[in-house]
């Protein structure tokens, strides 16, 4: 089993910014893909931003050129920064990960909220 600890999110006026972290704790042998999605009451879980284990990335284009995710390996951890935040991107925040060998895991979600 693995487990995912997300960091709390909260409310934050536009334009501001808010950094998220997800620690993965467990029967950890080889994490390959790390990321984040997220999720709004009545759509489907979207990808937001995803770290290979080779450092290779990508981002939804809504969050391009606002938003940097990255991992530390040795902590089993990756990080997502949320900067010049619009309303649009509130939502709860999935954290997951892919092990080597194929399994996903998600973490519990985090609300955040985006409004002045």
């Amino acid at each position: 089993q693995v487990q995912l600890v997300e960091s709390e999110g909260g409310l934050v006026q536009p334009g501001g910014s808010l950094r998220l972290s997800c620690a993965a704790s467990g029967s950890i042998f080889s994490i390959n893909n790390m990321g984040w999605y997220r999720q709004v009451p009545g759509k489907e879980r979207e990808l937001v931003a995803r770290i290979t284990s080779g450092g290779s990335i990508n981002y939804a284009d809504s969050v391009k050129g606002r938003f940097t995710i990255s991992r530390d390996n040795a902590k089993n951890t990756v990080y997502l920064q949320m900067n010049s935040l619009k309303p649009e991107d509130t939502a709860v925040y999935y954290c997951t990960v892919r092990l080597a060998i194929g399994t996903r895991y998600w973490g519990q979600g985090t609300q955040v909220t985006v409004s002045s």
